[in-house]
């Protein structure tokens, strides 16, 4: 990628327009991430007085509600920004090779709950799911992670806890939803071409390999090919 140096949520969501698709931190890719591309002073940073601040990471919100794009854990498991344009080409090749859940399986059964509220952050949702004994934590996230990796859960927006003076603190929480909820039905569907038909998954998994290859032209096969499946 050619050098970019990004100072502002606004400018970083432009150039997620531009990109169309953008891992939040490290993608394997040398200078393919947000982290890579914002401003030093825009990087996570802890103070002597064991404070932090990381402009980053505070974006992501406005990013996620204002910007135009979704975000998830679309990448190898790891979270990111697809625009809009681009989203109807991830989510007809990732449900292509994720077929949806199985009736009465714990993944039908997480996205029954967010359907049947909206949106929930992820601890109400593991609660609301059962899952509250012992280790269920990363065992649920696991199954959390798969659906957001098959395009079919989202984060709507983030949540943080408020100390006794009302300021928000901590990482905060992602509030999950469908897409079809968050997007709109038509959003998750194959991008019609122009005869007529609905663009195969084959056909969105050759769109968004080319276009990644590119933007990234000392990336790999194998590199763009795992970031997309």
């Amino acid at each position: 990628m050619k050098d970019v140096e990004i100072h502002s949520c606004p400018e970083l969501m432009d150039y997620i327009q531009k990109v169309g698709f953008l891992p939040l931190l490290d993608s394997g890719i040398r200078g393919y991430s947000a982290e890579d591309v914002v401003d030093e002073d825009c990087r996570y940073v802890v103070f002597d007085d064991g404070g932090w601040d990381w402009p980053l990471w505070k974006w992501k919100g406005p990013i996620v509600t204002e910007g135009r794009c979704v975000y998830g854990k679309f990448f190898a498991g790891k979270a990111g920004f697809v625009s809009r344009d681009w989203w109807p080409d991830l989510c007809n090749y990732r449900r292509s090779q994720h077929p949806a859940p199985t009736v009465d399986s714990i993944e039908e059964a997480i996205l029954l709950t967010l359907q049947e509220h909206g949106s929930l952050i992820t601890r109400e949702l593991r609660a609301a799911c059962g899952f509250t004994g012992p280790k269920m934590r990363s065992r649920f996230d696991g199954y959390v992670t798969r659906l957001q990796m098959a395009c079919r859960i989202v984060t709507e927006d983030f949540v943080y806890p408020r100390d006794k003076h009302n300021r928000e603190y901590g990482w905060g929480w992602s509030l999950l939803t469908t897409p079809e909820q968050l997007l709109g039905r038509d959003a998750c569907t194959a991008p019609s071409l122009p005869e007529g038909k609905g663009r195969t998954a084959k056909e969105s998994f050759e769109r968004m390999f080319e276009h990644l290859k590119s933007l990234l032209p000392g990336a790999t096969d194998q590199q763009i090919i795992k970031l997309l499946k």
